[in-house]
């Protein structure tokens, strides 16, 4: 009977020190991905697309249910012009992750796939959030079955929001915004004074946000009916850093005109 105890004591002590070193391993491990996920957020940060898609792809292999990658994940294949991808992505991360989080990047994926229903049904998760109402007014103003009255009064908002133009980035992204909403209301001075204004912040910008912004600025072109300078436009934007959604997005506008 005593040696029963004995064996028993020792299974139990066994076990508690199994999985004590299972739960070390587990931790040293998620640390590991978690510094992993922050160097690929880093490589974004730095316009280095395809250095975050390199440490991001075997994380998301490896961890496909993990909201913490689907979420980074989403932000890389985003960022590298498959905003498809990213919504699905982003869709699953924000059951686990909540819509503080992940709503305002999901409203651009939608923006950028044209889809401005699902953008404006995901915005109301988060409608008071900076980059919410950014990506809304983009997706308002430019994507198919966009409001175009909403998008105009949103880009009038964002033209007044200090803190967004207190970047070259943010002021850029403001300034094309409104180009779009002037062009669209048949204002071609406003819209063009609003363009140079964005050009005037070029050199300060990373290649993926002046990529980006001349997709912007080549819609605004084109709604002023100015269709060869849209195309030189867009061209510019793939340019500048091929391998991003500002990018990808130029690149599709640019396949729909009419051939030269």
């Amino acid at each position: 009977m005593d040696n029963l105890a004995v064996l028993l004591s020792v299974i139990g002590a066994a076990a508690v020190l199994a999985l004590l070193a299972y739960f070390v391993w587990y931790q040293l491990r998620l640390q590991r991905v978690t510094e992993v996920l922050l160097d690929a957020e880093e490589a974004l940060d730095r316009g280095d697309v395809a250095r975050a898609r390199e440490l991001a792809a075997p994380i998301l292999a490896r961890y496909p249910r993990l909201p913490v990658v689907q979420d980074v994940a989403a932000d890389v294949l985003y960022a590298n012009g498959d905003p498809l991808s990213a919504a699905s992505l982003y869709e699953r991360a924000m059951k686990k992750l909540g819509a503080l989080r992940v709503a305002p990047k999901l409203v651009a994926a939608y923006a950028a796939l044209n889809r401005a229903g699902d953008a404006r049904r995901v915005a109301a998760l988060a409608p008071d959030d900076p980059m919410t109402r950014l990506a809304l007014a983009w997706s308002e103003l430019a994507a198919v079955g966009g409001d175009r009255r909403n998008g105009n009064a949103l880009a009038d908002e964002l033209a007044r929001d200090a803190q967004l133009r207190a970047t070259a980035a943010g002021d850029a992204m403001a300034d094309v915004l409104e180009a779009i909403a002037a062009a669209r209301d048949g204002d071609s001075h406003r819209a063009r004074a609003a363009l140079d204004r964005a050009s005037a912040r070029r050199e300060e910008l990373a290649a993926h946000d002046r990529a980006f912004i001349a997709y912007l600025a080549g819609i605004a072109l084109l709604e002023m009916g100015a269709m060869a300078d849209a195309r030189a436009m867009w061209t510019t934007a793939i340019d500048a850093a091929p391998e991003t959604i500002g990018s990808a997005l130029a690149r599709r506008e640019r396949s729909h005109l009419p051939a030269e």
